[in-house]
Formats: C-alpha cells, sequence, structure tokens
C-alpha cells in the first residue's frame, strides 16, 4: 500500500509539474530570444542618425565599432549600393526595409534585424544585424535546469509526505493482520490497539469484540464437552461390568480391552477439546503398527459376520506424519465402513505398502459400490453420521497426503488414503 500511494503521488506530482513547469519553460526561451531581439535592436537604432547624417567613411568607422562592442555582425546598406560593416548578401528582408519598413526575420544564421533609415538626400538606408542562435538561447539551458531540479524537490517532497501519511495507514492494518494470524493460531488473547482513520478504528474493535466471542463460545463449546464426558463414561462403565461378566475369558478381556480403548479415546478427545495444547515436536506414528493393531481388532468381528479378510501390510516401520491417535481413527472409520454398508460375508482386502516417498492405505470390498458424495462431512447418503470418511480425508491432508474413492476390481468400493511422512 505504501508503495502505490507513492506511485500514485509520484503520478500526479509528476503530472502536475509537467502541466506547468512545460508552459514556463517554453516561456522562458521565448523571453530570452525577445530580450536578445530588444537589445539587437537597441544597438542597431543607435546607428540610425549616423546613418542618416554622416558620410561614408564616418558611417564605416562607427558601425566597426558597434560590431566589435556587441560582438554582432553589423551591416549598412547605403541607397547608392555601398555596403559597409560585415559582408551581407541583399536578403529579401533588406530588400523591404529599402522601401522604408523595418521589421525582424527569421533567417538560417538567427534572427535578422532590419532598419529603415529614412531621410538621407540620396534615398533609404538599411541597417542590418543577425541575432545569432546562441545569443537568442542564452541562459535558457541553466534556467531549464534549475526548474528540473525544483520540479525533482517537489516530487521528492511529496513522496516524503505521502510516505508519511501512508506509514499512518499501514501501520495499523499490518498491526491488524499481525491479531488475525494470531488468531487464527488460537492465541485467542490477542487484542489490537485501535488507531489511525476512523474506519481502521472501527474495524479494530470489531476484531477485538470477534476475537471476545470466540473466547466466550469456545468456553461454552468446553463447558458442553466436559458434561459429555461425563454421560459418556456411565455407559462405558456399564458395558466394562458386562464385559467382566462374560463367562469366557477370552471373550471378556477381549471386550474389557476395547471398552479401555474407548475410554481412552473418548478421554483424549475430551482433553483435546478442552485445552488444546499444542503438541510439542512434529506429528509422528509408525503406520504398520498402528494399521496391524486395527485390522487385527477388526478382524475378530470379520469372522464373527463370516467376512473374508485379505490382508497385504508391508513390514515395519513406515514412518507417517500422523498422530497415532488420529491414523487408528483414520483406519477404524475405513473398515468400520466396510462392516457398516455391505451385508453380512461380504469380503474385503486390505493392503498397506510404501509408495514414492508415501504410504497408501488401501480398503477394498465385494459390496454394492460407495454412492457419489460421501466424503461430505456431516452428509451421508447411507444412513450415517457422515463424519468418517471426513476424519480420514483430514488425517490424510494433514500428513500431505491424499484420500481418493473409486471402484474396486470386484465391483464394490474401493478407498485409497495416502500418508506423507513427518515434517522435519
Amino acid at each position: 500500500m505504501r508503495a502505490r500511494l507513492a506511485l500514485l503521488v509520484a503520478a500526479v506530482s509528476v503530472l502536475t509539474l509537467v502541466a506547468f513547469l512545460v508552459p514556463l519553460a517554453l516561456l522562458v526561451r521565448t523571453v530570452a530570444a525577445d530580450r536578445a531581439t530588444v537589445r539587437a535592436t537597441a544597438d542597431a537604432q543607435s546607428l540610425v542618425t549616423v546613418v542618416g547624417t554622416a558620410d561614408t567613411a564616418t558611417i564605416r568607422l562607427t558601425v566597426e565599432q558597434l560590431a566589435t562592442e556587441s560582438e554582432r555582425s553589423v551591416t549598412v546598406f547605403l541607397p547608392d549600393g555601398t555596403v559597409l560593416g560585415a559582408p551581407a548578401p541583399r536578403t529579401p528582408a533588406v530588400a523591404l526595409a529599402a522601401r522604408g519598413q523595418s521589421l525582424t526575420a527569421e533567417s538560417g544564421r538567427g534572427r535578422e534585424v532590419v532598419i529603415a533609415v529614412q531621410g538621407r538626400p540620396d534615398g533609404t538606408g538599411v541597417i542590418r544585424t543577425v541575432v545569432p542562435p546562441a545569443e537568442l538561447t542564452a541562459g535558457v539551458t541553466r534556467s531549464w535546469l534549475a526548474l528540473a531540479l525544483l520540479g525533482v524537490l517537489l516530487v521528492l517532497i511529496g513522496l516524503a509526505v505521502a510516505d508519511r501519511l501512508a506509514r499512518t495507514l499501514v501501520r495499523p492494518i499490518g498491526e491488524l493482520s499481525e491479531v488475525s494470524h494470531r488468531l487464527a493460531n488460537a492465541e485467542l488473547d490477542a487484542r489490537v490497539t485501535p488507531a489511525g482513520p476512523a474506519e481502521l478504528r472501527e474495524v479494530a474493535g470489531a476484531l477485538n469484540h470477534l476475537a471476545g466471542r470466540i473466547q466466550v463460545l469456545l468456553v461454552q463449546e468446553r463447558e458442553e464437552v466436559a458434561d459429555l464426558s461425563h454421560r459418556l463414561r456411565t455407559p462405558l462403565t456399564a458395558l466394562r461390568l458386562e464385559a467382566e461378566s462374560l463367562r469366557d475369558p477370552e471373550d471378556a478381556a477381549r471386550v474389557t480391552a476395547a471398552v479401555d480403548g474407548l475410554e481412552r479415546a473418548v478421554t483424549g478427545l475430551i482433553r483435546q477439546a478442552r485445552w488444546r495444547v499444542p503438541t510439542a515436536g512434529a506429528a509422528s506414528a509408525d503406520a504398520a503398527a498402528v494399521v496391524a493393531e486395527r485390522v487385527a481388532f477388526w478382524s475378530v468381528l470379520a469372522e464373527d459376520t463370516g467376512r473374508a479378510v485379505t490382508l497385504d501390510l508391508a513390514p515395519g516401520p513406515l514412518p507417517v506424519g500422523v498422530p497415532a491417535d488420529e491414523l487408528a481413527a483414520a483406519v477404524d472409520a475405513l473398515l468400520g465402513n466396510v462392516f457398516a454398508h455391505t451385508p453380512d460375508g461380504t469380503a474385503f482386502a486390505v493392503r498397506l505398502a510404501a509408495e514414492a516417498g508415501r504410504t497408501a492405505l488401501t480398503v477394498a470390498d465385494d459390496g454394492p459400490g460407495m454412492p457419489p458424495g460421501t466424503v461430505d462431512r456431516g452428509a451421508s447418503t447411507a444412513g450415517s453420521t457422515g463424519l468418517g470418511l471426513d476424519i480420514a480425508r483430514r488425517a490424510a491432508q494433514a500428513s500431505g497426503g491424499r484420500l481418493t474413492l473409486g471402484a474396486a476390481p470386484s465391483g464394490g468400493a474401493e478407498v485409497r488414503l495416502e500418508l506423507g511422512p513427518p515434517r522435519p
């Protein structure tokens, strides 16, 4: 903004100066030429009395003396054809002056001044002098240089004033931008000091009010999450008691472990929602270990529902730039969709491989396929919440990867989750 304001002021200043200085420069040149012409005319007129009354010798002496003093060629044409002073041809201006008319004309050697001298007994004499171009433009270059320096000085003063005014606008805008970025980075205590024009002060006040409102809403949200924790822990406790009452010790241990994992996930989500403390260092997890653990968990349910599972898991470690709990949630979302949207007995395959610097997880099933629009958050055509695939998509994007949907060779759905490496 400062640069554009400076450019605008410079353009306006230059146009204004050009509009004034160019005519002034032309006027200076005209005045200098007129001044030299008037001076030459006055010198020539000083010979009128001598040419009109004196003899030829006196006229010659006077003409030579004037030419020496003025450093300008002076010629006198007498009626009898005698030419005194500097040799010169009879130009049309001289011929016109011989008829009794004094005038000034432009010639190739400069400006020609001719004066008719009447009163001689033998006719009309003519005094001719030429003002050279150097005399016509004497002092013009110096005046133009002074005008140019004045113009440059005025432009620099205008730029300095414009920069000072622009600074009063840019500084408050910069503070607004800085506070906006701090708010975007979850520094909700950031506030801007209103400054600058009334419009910017109003924007600063609105931004401070928005930040305060965000804080209030987050406090309310976190309190609601705290209440949700109590509501969730009660059925989890009942579920754990039911699991402990199972007769088969292996089933009891397996269900209890699943309940414990669910309770830890709920507690972690509640803690993350309430405090939102950034993790130290870059997020990282071993995709091979996480996927193997979650596939093992879902394989038990697959066996109970008669689903054939084909596994192709690359050996670890396969580090990815996603926290382990988020990666586990993404894998659960993909595998959970297979069980939720395909009938019992539908086979599915899970493949994990390292490809071109990334880790790719592919889940394909033999079901009816995936309807369009299933990646829209909160929207689903199959009666679910519509959040599962969105969770997987956000986990992929957080690591620099992506989520793609397609059709499996068997005609079912195929979901491919590409995960990037941990960021340094």
